[in-house]
């Protein structure tokens, strides 16, 4: 597990330079979906159409086997469609994506997503954002595609 955090963390502090931070805003939300990493949180940098984000959340649980929890990296940009307001958003997301059962307990299974996300107020701005990824993931029975659905807030 400390190998996957420093794979996923490296990426995210390479793009974090200070000519980046120059414009850029730090940023963090709360909700449920890729950009929270289940049902979680989320910090990055955000600037009018790029954000860049670290999260941790859960995708499940029970009073039986607990929570299974993880992290995820990923990169949101929304200048890719040609609109005055930048809401509409494209996304890559590597991280959590589901769970399994492995030996009387659940498991974490990481993966990858893209995903669509709509952000009320703008990038730029504070409010409610609502989105889908699509994501897959290797289970013990193979790769596993699925989905998940996105509604948060960022501050």
């Amino acid at each position: 597990m400390k190998h996957l955090i420093k794979l996923l963390i490296v990426p995210f502090a390479i793009t974090i330079t200070p000519r980046v931070l120059a414009n850029d805003t730090f940023t963090f939300g709360i909700g449920t979906g890729s950009l929270y990493s289940g049902v979680g949180i989320n910090a990055g940098v955000q600037s009018k159409t790029d954000f860049k984000y670290i999260s941790v959340g859960c995708v499940s649980y029970s009073s039986i086997y607990e929570e299974t929890c993880g992290i995820g990296i990923g990169w949101v940009k929304t200048d890719i469609f040609n609109f005055q307001t930048p809401k509409q958003g494209l996304s890559l997301y590597l991280g959590i994506v589901d769970n399994e059962y492995v030996k009387s307990d659940h498991k974490a299974v990481y993966g990858a997503g893209l995903g669509y996300h709509y952000f009320f107020n703008g990038m730029g701005q504070q409010g409610v954002n609502l989105g889908f990824t699509v994501t897959a993931g290797n289970k013990n029975t193979g790769l596993d595609m699925g989905g998940i659905f996105q509604l948060g807030y960022q501050f």
